[in-house]
């Protein structure tokens, strides 16, 4: 009898530790698995993990932060179940404001954010994204243009404008103003917008034009021995002859700035002038003066206006030349040689002189002159 009592209390003890070790088992289990809420950058997923602090938590997901990184609550703060825990990464992020250019880190999600959370003024200012773009893990480069006043000058017209406009590449799209090939800014097209700023456009233009100019003609003299010195005779008359040339013009905004010759093309050749040139002395300088007794006093001016008008090569058709109208024989009968109208005045009117003392003023039609 009391060997079977015995042995029920053996199995009842045995039973009993069974079931310590079971509910034990279950007690631990559950202290040690919790439910975490991870977000990391933003994405959250819920998560059962054994880990005791935040920092082992990461190490279990094999994240690894850095001091740019932001981890709430803090890496050594221990976990409950039911605890958030918030990873975001830092990225760089470069802000280039009207030319300058500073670099920071950040844990703001989007660009907006970050130029809240870093005390960056951007209001009505021009970004070169979009405020809501999401910043990526590596970063972003940010350009940021604040209003600015701008003097423009173009195509006969200067304005001010306000713009946001980060370069002044972009003002002139801005402001719908092409450029041409040959045009020029006063600044580089790439330079950044200033306020105060003046920009001017120059319009080059290279333009041909065509126009018929003169050509002069040369002059040629012969000497003869026909004619008295300083007394001339053309022989052929000159004529200009005229050339085409095309002129390429450079206008900077409609004023021209440098003019080249391109091309030239002769239209109409000139004539060479050709023109005697006495050398033959004069009477009077051979026969010391033009004086001759007995003919000095006379009017010699109002016979030769009656004559001849008081041309010294007039001609006449019946063959009298001169101022007195000699015929050939007569003005070598008193000495002359060659054509009487192509003798000077004064050897005219010594000859005549020389004629009248020989013959008298019956020689002349209007001899009576002579005594006016």
């Amino acid at each position: 009898m009391f060997d079977i009592l015995r042995g029920r209390t053996a199995r009842v003890a045995a039973q009993a530790a069974v079931l310590s070790v079971i509910v034990g088992g279950t007690v631990a289990y559950a202290d040690i698995d919790k439910t975490i809420i991870l977000t990391v950058d933003g994405r959250s997923n819920e998560i059962r993990n054994s880990a005791d602090t935040v920092g082992s938590l990461l190490t279990s997901r094999k994240i690894t932060v850095g001091d740019h990184d932001l981890v709430a609550p803090a890496a050594d703060s221990e976990l409950s179940d039911g605890d958030e825990v918030v990873v975001r990464f830092g990225r760089p992020l470069s802000v280039t404001t009207d030319g300058k250019r500073h670099d920071y880190w950040t844990t703001e999600l989007t660009v907006d954010n970050a130029l809240q959370s870093l005390g960056i003024r951007a209001e009505g200012a021009r970004l070169s994204v979009s405020r809501s773009e999401a910043i990526g893990r590596s970063g972003m480069r940010l350009l940021v243009s604040t209003p600015k006043k701008i003097t423009l000058a173009a195509d006969g017209r200067t304005a001010a404008v306000t713009t946001t406009a980060p370069t002044v590449g972009d003002l002139l799209e801005e402001q719908k103003i092409t450029l041409g090939k040959l045009d020029t800014l006063s600044v580089s097209i790439n330079s950044s917008t200033v306020e105060g700023q003046v920009i001017a456009v120059t319009r080059i233009v290279h333009r041909t034009r065509t126009t018929k100019v003169p050509v002069a003609h040369e002059t040629e003299k012969r000497d003869t021995a026909s004619l008295t010195k300083g007394t001339t005779k053309v022989i052929t008359p000159g004529k200009d002859g005229s050339r085409q040339v095309t002129y390429r013009d450079i206008t900077a905004n409609g004023k021209v700035i440098s003019t080249t010759v391109v091309a030239k093309k002769l239209l109409t050749a000139p004539v060479t002038e050709v023109v005697q040139v006495g050398t033959k002395p004069k009477a009077q300088d051979s026969s010391g003066g033009g004086s001759v007794a007995g003919a000095d006093g006379l009017n010699w001016g109002a016979l030769a206006q009656c004559e001849s008008g008081g041309n010294p090569q007039a001609v006449n058709p019946a063959g009298y030349y001169g101022l007195y109208q000699f015929s050939p024989s007569t003005w070598a009968s008193v000495g002359g040689s060659g054509n009487p109208s192509d003798a000077s005045s004064a050897e005219q009117t010594y000859r005549a002189k020389l004629l009248y003392n020989k013959a008298g003023a019956g020689q002349w039609g209007c001899g009576a002159h002579l005594y006016d």
